[in-house]
């Protein structure tokens, strides 16, 4: 009986260990795909869709929290993008005529009103972090979980409380006095 406990365990540990490996092998593809799609800059198409695109990555700066591309404060007095968002619309539009790049065309945005203006913080520096938190948050709840589940199949059996020998004489006279008591 304990070989065959042993086997499953080592069944389900080895289970365990090929299950996180492709895991892992997923999150790197993942992070891959991730990585060359940001970094080939795929929004290649045509002028109103790359407005648009570009016009998503910059932020409205009237303090409505949108981004330019869609500012539309809805439950004021007028609907539709303010008058800040269509000036930084209209300035992103000059620039695209002009035929600047993507990358220029944000870095001159960045130049002119700071790194707030960008919908989404750059990958560099302490923003980094901001990147790489929600994979650390994973990988840290993945190993509390696993090490949960470690020391719940392998921590200690409590052994039971350690009781006196009860002499046969004293046992049997405790059954005589129940059997006398219980007899009247």
């Amino acid at each position: 009986m304990a070989a065959m406990t042993d086997f499953r365990a080592a069944d389900l540990r080895g289970t365990l260990v090929r299950s996180l490996k492709r895991l892992l092998q997923l999150g790197s593809v993942l992070a891959l795909g991730v990585a060359v799609t940001l970094g080939t800059g795929m929004l290649q198409g045509q002028s109103a869709d790359r407005a648009k695109a570009l016009g998503n990555k910059l932020m409205c700066n009237c303090g409505c929290g949108d981004v330019a591309g869609q500012c539309s404060h809805p439950g004021a007095p007028f609907t539709g993008p303010c008058d800040v968002a269509k000036k930084e619309l209209a300035e992103l539009n000059t620039r695209l005529s002009a035929g600047a790049s993507d990358g220029a065309i944000l870095q001159g945005f960045v130049d002119e009103y700071g790194e707030k203006i960008l919908a989404e913080p750059p990958a560099r520096g302490f923003n980094m972090l901001a990147w790489m938190i929600p994979g650390i948050a994973f990988a840290l709840g993945l190993a509390v979980v696993v090490g949960f589940i470690r020391y719940w199949r392998h921590r200690p059996v409590a052994a039971g409380a350690a009781r006196p020998a009860i002499s046969p004489e004293i046992l049997a006279r405790a059954h005589r006095e129940i059997d006398r008591q219980t007899s009247d």
